[in-house]
């Protein structure tokens, strides 16, 4: 019964240092939505599911555009690199109260998650943290990159960024370039 309650305290203990450490984030000081719309690639990803374990040594960086709509609502098309060729997915990121911060509706997991866009300097990079409040196992770190090489500096600042974010480094990525994805002339 002892060795119960001792697992449960360092349960509750691990679980509320991951909330807290979630609920300090704060979005990009003053975000612009215009200045943070168009392309990006995906150069960074902190994932730490076990479903994911197998897929760690395929990832390609992927490449998006972000799309702002007259509501202020967003639009996120991606384009990713799969063994069944070059998927594209379209995300509707609903704007909340907070300029950088962003909700949509996972239709993998089935719930409503919390995008937050940390840091970015418009031109270069943009580290974006996905969460759902409670549900450790849903949390992303992103790197995005206006180009698919970004500085070591920036690549170092994600990778510790997710280690504060209780990321193991095994789980920290920096995937290769995707080739022709998406396609050349593929109207994008």
């Amino acid at each position: 019964m002892r060795t119960t309650s001792c697992v449960g305290a360092v349960v509750s203990t691990v679980m509320l240092c991951a909330m807290t450490s979630l609920a300090d984030v704060k979005p990009q000081k003053d975000f612009n939505l215009q200045k943070f719309s168009g392309q990006w690639y995906r150069v960074g990803l902190a994932y730490d599911s076990p479903n994911f374990v197998p897929y760690r040594d395929k990832l390609k960086a992927s490449m998006g555009v972000v799309t702002v709509l007259t509501n202020g609502n967003v639009n996120l098309t991606m384009w990713d690199a799969t063994p069944l060729g070059c998927l594209t997915k379209t995300y509707q990121y609903e704007k909340t109260s907070v300029p950088g911060q962003f909700t949509y509706f996972s239709t993998r997991h089935n719930m409503v998650k919390d995008i937050t866009v940390v840091d970015t300097n418009y031109t270069d990079y943009a580290l974006v943290l996905k969460y759902k409040v409670f549900h450790r196992e849903y949390t992303q770190v992103a790197l995005y990159g206006r180009s698919q090489t970004l500085r070591n500096n920036v690549i170092q600042k994600f990778k510790a960024f997710a280690l504060s974010q209780g990321f193991p480094r095994e789980s920290i990525l920096t995937p290769p370039p995707s080739e022709n994805c998406p396609p050349s002339g593929s109207g994008r």
